[in-house]
């Protein structure tokens, strides 16, 4: 393979910057040896060298190891071995673990203890040839749509380097639209993948709960790929759905037809879901922008209905008062110097769920079924729907959520949350930019177990878009 910058400078309609190379490309140029996974780590090392001090979205950066594996894709190149997503450089939110790397879960409360093994996500990618740079940061126990953290340095937003990448998945959303290879994953719990997808331009994906297998399981988490492209997260799909025993939750193993990206939008039955029904108040750009999708959908020939919302005040404190005390459960046993360390947000706010009886915990959990059912019951007669992702675009880089109060923590959830408790696949697809140059994401939920239908009508979503902007240079 070439190791001159020649050869890969006009690959077709490919940038000139390796480490802007979707999937699908390298993968292109890997079989055509036109280009080395050698080559390609590297522009990604570089590209990580030049925006990491600014936007921190990092954590366990090895890029010695990441040149090894490099080496041996191309090795299995060269020797007509290639593994089906050889040497494609990729990220790992830092909750899923990788072997010997420590999983602080964003707090510094936790022991540093490396981690014995991969967890399945991880496992797949690896197996299939993928090179990991790094894990992705996230604020403590993953609690947060921020950055914020009292373990990762704090994570910024390349479109706007004050504002918040979003959360959970906070590194994930920053690394993949600051260009740190085609791959990354996050997870999701009440839109710890979308949230930040939205906030950073990039393509993120949901899916149906048990779709992609998960170490630990619990319930509403799953794992999903977030990317630059549908595609390359369509791609992500062919590796990351295989099963592992680990995960007593999953979803019986199918071979769906992930890279089959096509639909007819004419006579599709799309409903439109412009309130969430609780929480904050629906920006004014957002609302446009949500608007004009619906509008472009129309146009193409499908069916849109407005969908009404069904969330409720008592579902979302319900739930509320279900994670409070199943995170003080994990706070509890720790010592006064190791709570301590924990972001002060984060611990007054897991420190409500101390008070709460048990009626009133099992009330909370009763709330998160009855926003299953509510969710099933208001989408089902849609073949998709479509909203906002959140209620608002990009917050302060410093606070811990748009409102930054711990006794108001999921007002900007309202749109996203339910479809976590219904098991529904979901996605976020860039939609446009506010006037200040803020991403907007567009939120396209499926029926239980679509999740190919989600892909394809996101596929179709990011092709009619009419605001397509170049990725942000720091």
């Amino acid at each position: 393979m070439s190791t001159q910058s020649s050869s890969y400078q006009t690959q077709g309609n490919s940038p000139a910057d390796l480490a802007d190379w979707s999937a699908p490309q390298l993968l292109e140029a890997y079989g055509r040896k036109a280009v080395s996974p050698v080559e390609v780590t590297r522009a990604v090392i570089a590209r990580i060298d030049a925006y990491e001090p600014r936007l921190q979205a990092l954590y366990a950066f090895d890029p010695d190891a990441a040149l090894r594996d490099a080496k041996a894709s191309e090795q299995r190149w060269m020797n007509g071995e290639a593994r089906a997503l050889d040497g494609i450089p990729a990220t790992i939110k830092e909750n899923i673990a990788t072997k010997g790397t420590p999983v602080p879960l964003g707090t510094a409360a936790r022991p540093l203890i490396p981690a014995a093994e991969d967890a399945p996500s991880a496992a797949r990618l690896r197996e299939d040839g993928v090179v990991i740079l790094a894990k992705t940061t996230m604020p403590d126990y993953g609690m947060l749509s921020s950055g914020l953290s009292s373990f990762h340095p704090l994570a910024r937003n390349p479109w706007d380097l004050s504002k918040n990448p979003g959360g959970s998945s906070a590194g994930a959303g920053a690394a993949a639209a600051a260009g740190y290879g085609p791959f990354h994953i996050g997870t999701d719990i009440g839109g710890s993948i979308r949230l930040p997808a939205s906030w950073c331009g990039v393509f993120g994906l949901k899916p149906s709960f048990g779709r992609i297998p998960i170490d630990p399981a619990y319930y509403g988490r799953v794992a999903g790929p977030m990317t630059r492209t549908v595609r390359d997260a369509a791609l992500m799909m062919t590796s990351l759905t295989r099963p592992d025993v680990r995960d007593p939750m999953s979803l019986p193993y199918q071979d769906l037809p992930w890279l089959d990206l096509g639909i007819n939008i004419k006579g599709l039955k799309i409903g439109v879901m412009m309130q969430a029904g609780v929480g904050m108040t629906l920006d004014p750009e957002v609302r446009a922008t949500v608007e004009s999708a619906a509008k472009a959908f129309e146009d193409a020939g499908a069916i849109v209905e407005e969908a009404p919302p069904f969330s409720t005040r008592e579902m979302l404190d319900g739930l509320d008062d279900f994670w409070r005390q199943r995170a003080w459960m994990d706070m509890a046993p720790l010592s006064d110097e190791e709570r301590a360390k924990i972001l002060p947000y984060i611990l007054q706010w897991a420190e409500g769920g101390k008070a709460l009886t048990g009626a009133e915990v099992y009330h909370g959990m009763n709330q998160m079924l009855a926003m299953r059912h509510a969710a099933v019951a208001a989408t089902h007669r849609f073949d998709f729907v479509i909203s906002p992702v959140a209620p608002c675009v990009a917050y302060s880089a410093e606070l811990a959520s748009p409102i930054h109060n711990p006794e108001e923590p999921f007002e900007h959830i309202g749109y996203t949350v339910a479809f976590n408790m219904s098991d529904q696949p979901a996605s976020s697809v860039n939609a446009g930019f506010t006037k200040a140059g803020l991403p907007i994401g567009l939120q396209i939920i499926g029926r239980r177990f679509d999740d190919v239908g989600v892909l394809r009508l996101s596929q179709a979503w990011e092709e009619m878009c009419g605001d397509k902007r170049p990725w942000p240079k720091l």
